[in-house]
This record gives C-alpha cells, structure tokens and sequence, in this order.
C-alpha cells in the first residue's frame, strides 16, 4: 500500500514479510526515524557537521589571511573589502531563497549541490591569478554558502527521530562550534605555512567526504510547502540593493561624490524601496513584512544591525591591525582573537538558560556594552604592545559581552513570532546580520579617511583602526540603548522556563546569529 509521510514524499510500503534489517533502507522509509546512537544518525551527523564547518571555518579565517592577499595579489584595501564583501553579499541575499528551494526540491540535494557548488568556488579562489577572480570566485562561494546553510541543520531537524532531535542538533552544535573556534589559528597556520590559498583550497578535500556521505547515507526530506512561487523578483532587488550601496561606499574614498558613487549609491536606495514594495504586494514573499508586526521581533533585528555592524568591522580591521600594526604573524593574529570564540564554546548554553530565568531586555542591555568596551581597550594594540596587558583584556571582555548577548537574541528572535514562523524569523534575523556586517566592513574605512594602500602603513592604519573602534562601540552603545528601551521581556509562566535552544548552545560563529531550521526561506516548514 502507500502512504505519505509527514516530511517526505509518496512512499512505498512493503507488505510481504519482513525483510533482514538495512539501516539504510529504514531511514529512507521513515526519514525522521533515525537516532543519535545509531550508525545511520551518526552519518547524517558527520555530513551535515562536515557541511556547516565549511562555512563556519570560512568566516573566522579569511580576515586573517587578507594582508597575505594583498601582498601577494598586489591589490589595494577596496579589493580586500570586496574579498570579504562579495561572499557576505551572496550569503545574506540568498538565505532566505536558499531555506525555500531545499523545503521544495529537497533538503538532501539541495545541501549537496551547495556543498560541491561551496568547493568549486573555494578551488577558484585557492587558484585565483589576480583580485577580480578571487572577488568573483568569493561571490561564487557565498551562493554556495546560501544553499548548504540552512539545509544543515533543517537535514538534522528532518532526519531525527522526536525524541532524539534536540540532542542531535546539541552536537551538531557542538563539533560546529569546536570548528568555528579552531579556524582562526587553523587559518593563521596555513597563511604562515603553505599559504593564503590553503584557507580556500582545504574546503575541497572537507567536501570530497562530505558528498559521498551524504548522498549514501542521508535521507531526503522536503518541507510542508512543495508548491507555490518563489520569490525571485524579491531576492535579485535585495542583492541589487546591497550590492550598489556597498559598492558607493567602497568606491567613494578613490572616486569622491562622482557620478558613479552617487549613481550606485541612488540604485541601491531604488532597489531597496522596490525590494520593499515587491515584499508586501507579493502572494509568497521571500520576507514577509507581516513578520515585523511583532514589536518585540522588530526591536531584536534593530539590535542585531547595530550589533553585527560592529563585529563585522571589528574582526574586519583588527586581524589586519595585529599584523600591519603589532607585528604579528597570520598565525599570532588570529590565535590572538582565539578567546572569543573559546569563551563562547563554552559559556553559551550557561547565558542562554540566563536569559531564559530574567528575561532578554538586560543581556541585550549589557552585552552589547561590554562589547564596546572591548573595542575601545582593543586600541591599546599598537605598535609593540603587549598581549597579556594589551590584546589579551580586549578579547576577553569583548568575548564575555558575546557570551552575555548572543544566545538571549537568538531566543527572543524564535520568542517573538508564532511557532510556525520561527524559522523563517530566524533566516531574516541571520540576514540581517550578515547584510550589518558587510555594509560595515563597506563603510567604515570611509569614514575614518583609510587610504587605498593604508595597510602597508602601520602609521596610517593605526591612526585610523583608532578612529573607528569608537565607531564601533558608538554603535555598540545604539544597540544597547535601542534594547533598553524597546525589547520587553515576556510574562514568566508558572514552572522551569524552557531550556535554551540547542542551536546556542555552543555557537561560536562570529559574523551572524544562529540559525534555526523550519526553513529560512519562504518554505513554511514547522519548527520542531
């Protein structure tokens, strides 16, 4: 006979006597049947692990390695931006569409092609000859990164039995967040040591596993949506909209109030007034602004800009700072930055069961200013400092204001919205951060008067990082105060309050929130 299941297709049933038992062929019968103590759970584990490392590896060791490319590529600090700019600029633009196309056409193949499509794109950077293929190869890669992403968690969400699937996505989070927290001394390594190339070139052999796996051992599931438009209309205007901003603000220190930065700058404020438009007319809109009708989720994501502005611009010139300024090794830099992640690793689940008990106003309150307090000690990193007295007080509080901000936003954000829409809040909340992060790493060295080539100056990169880590607190200190007066915490009900997201427990990404499944995009999945 045939019946349906809840997250799969038309399946066939066998009724004639029970065949020896093949792991394999359970997993396709019942796609969220697995468990974690399984051979078939651990699989699925491996894969979707191997996939999202990718990623998160990618967005702690590229800044280090990025005054290597300038020499070697013989570029100036606008290419740079783009290096960094052109994947954030894919990423943030496709999330959304990335969440809807797996819910669709299947969340296994999409992840797959993500993934090949993520090394093909790393291959061309690692071989790139000059900037405009690596910037090209970047973009590449962060459509690749906008297909795997979501899909990562959404396969475990899909694949686990109920009872098994928190502690699923609980390592799923964990391995993710050891891989986070080792790539800025992985990515110093292999600048110092084979080469900048290596940053890229390692993703290929991570993906040469993680395909067959995945392919053989992963069942295919698809979201409770299979039909419907997409909102593609919805996403180019997005992309255009941060692409032409971000470009008039990285071309305006060489080309002034011309007519191509006033240009650019014009179409991208089109772009975003049309991308609005298009979202509140459209029958199935990418980012429905209905969402925003919560007060509460509107606050957070204002929060979030504010937030993830600053980080961006902060992880941006400060690896560059430790090596152009402090003379550090690619090594020494990002093992510099090391205990950030190291104390969120370890500390988030702790602030997210915090959060939980008073509530999200005064983590939001005070995470963020401790964060620019952080900052602002960061400046003492000139010229022969010290990295006990100096580096070393600035990255601890900075990484203590992380832990006491990061996990609360991410629940607030699922808090915010009906459970229905909790992935689809979370995709735009991730967005939103990634989009902060690269109009950041776009504007601030215009507002601190960077010249094209001042990192090969240690005096005029240190006299502007020192101009625009205040910048960055004053922005801190915005959220801060936005959070104060806006986000409100929910009425407490009788009983233990419920247990942070595992998502948050262990995330150690450093340029966006943790991403919840259910679909980031318009595929209208449940949440668990």
């Amino acid at each position: 006979m045939w019946r349906v299941t809840r997250t799969g297709p038309w399946r066939r049933v066998a009724t004639a006597p029970a065949r020896p038992h093949n792991p394999h062929m359970a997993a396709a019968a019942d796609p969220a049947s697995l468990r974690t103590g399984t051979a078939a759970g651990r699989w699925v584990l491996l894969t979707t692990v191997l996939g999202s490392t990718m990623v998160l590896l990618d967005s702690t060791v590229v800044n280090v390695a990025l005054r290597r490319i300038g020499d070697d590529l013989d570029t100036d600090l606008a290419a740079l931006q783009w290096t960094v700019n052109a994947y954030m600029l894919a990423l943030a633009g496709l999330i959304l569409l990335g969440g809807a196309l797996g819910d669709r056409f299947g969340r296994r193949r999409v992840f797959v092609i993500g993934v090949v499509w993520f090394a093909a794109a790393s291959l061309l950077c690692g071989l790139a000859p000059d900037a405009e293929v690596l910037i090209a190869a970047r973009a590449l890669q962060g459509v690749g990164g906008a297909l795997l992403t979501p899909g990562s968690l959404a396969l475990i969400q899909a694949s686990f039995h109920p009872d098994d699937r928190a502690a699923a996505v609980g390592l799923w989070s964990g391995f993710g967040g050891v891989g986070a927290a080792v790539g800025p001394f992985l990515g110093g390594w292999l600048v110092d040591g084979p080469g900048w190339r290596w940053v890229f070139l390692l993703n290929v052999p991570l993906a040469a596993l993680c395909v067959p796996v995945a392919l053989r051992h992963v069942p295919e599931s698809k979201g409770g949506q299979a039909h419907g438009r997409f909102d593609i209309t919805g996403a180019v205007l997005g992309a255009l909209a941060l692409a032409f901003l971000t470009y008039a603000l990285i071309a305006a220190p060489d080309h002034g109030a011309s007519a191509v930065v006033v240009g650019s700058a014009l179409a991208g404020v089109a772009a975003a007034a049309a991308f609005l438009y298009v979202e509140r007319h459209s029958r199935e809109p990418m980012m429905p602004l209905t969402v925003f009708a919560s007060r509460q989720f509107s606050a957070v994501n204002l929060v979030t800009l504010c937030v993830y502005g600053a980080f961006g611009g902060f992880f941006f010139l400060s690896a560059l700072q430790l090596q152009v300024v402090t003379g550090y090794s690619a090594l020494a830099a990002g093992t510099a930055l090391l205990p950030t992640t190291i104390l969120m690793l370890l500390f988030s689940a702790r602030s997210g069961a915090i959060g939980q008990r008073i509530g999200p106003r005064l983590p939001l309150t005070a995470g963020p200013l401790l964060c620019a307090a952080g900052m602002l000690l960061m400046m003492r990193a000139g010229p022969d400092a010290s990295y006990a007295l100096d580096v070393l007080p600035a990255v601890l509080v900075l990484g203590l204001g992380m832990v006491t901000l990061v996990a609360p936003l991410t629940a607030t954000v699922l808090a915010s919205v009906v459970q229905s829409r909790a992935g689809l809040a979370s995709g735009i909340n991730n967005a939103a951060a990634r989009a902060a992060g690269l109009i950041a790493v776009a504007a601030l060295p215009l507002l601190v008067g960077m010249g094209p080539e001042a990192y090969r100056s240690a005096a005029e990169f240190n006299s502007a990082f020192r101009l625009a880590m205040p910048l960055c607190a004053a922005l801190l200190a915005a959220g801060a105060l936005i959070a104060w007066l806006t986000v409100r915490n929910p009425a407490l009900v009788k009983g233990e309050p419920e247990p942070c997201h595992p998502e948050c427990q262990t995330h150690c990404a450093l340029d966006a929130p943790p991403l919840e499944s259910g679909g980031a995009g318009g595929g209208g999945t449940e949440k668990r």
